[in-house]
């Protein structure tokens, strides 16, 4: 995954976060991903992410995962 890619994600995985009002913590639990895991996604220096992690978080948002890597 490019520097690009994993920082646009990165920032869109925040922002959709705030816009939902929910903390790190929140969207780990209804994500069911660890929280360290949430926060290094939202890192500066993101770590790659997995199609099951998208499929995750995408389900806890509500939205496919096309919108989620609408960026």
């Amino acid at each position: 995954m490019s520097s690009n890619i994993k920082i646009g994600f990165s920032k869109r995985l925040r922002s959709l976060r705030k816009r939902y009002g929910y903390t790190q913590q929140k969207l780990a639990e209804l994500a069911d991903i660890e929280y360290k895991h949430i926060q290094r996604l939202e890192s500066q220096y993101p770590c790659d992410v997995k199609l099951s992690t998208l499929e995750k978080l995408a389900k806890a948002y509500k939205i496919s995962i096309s919108k989620l890597l609408d960026f």
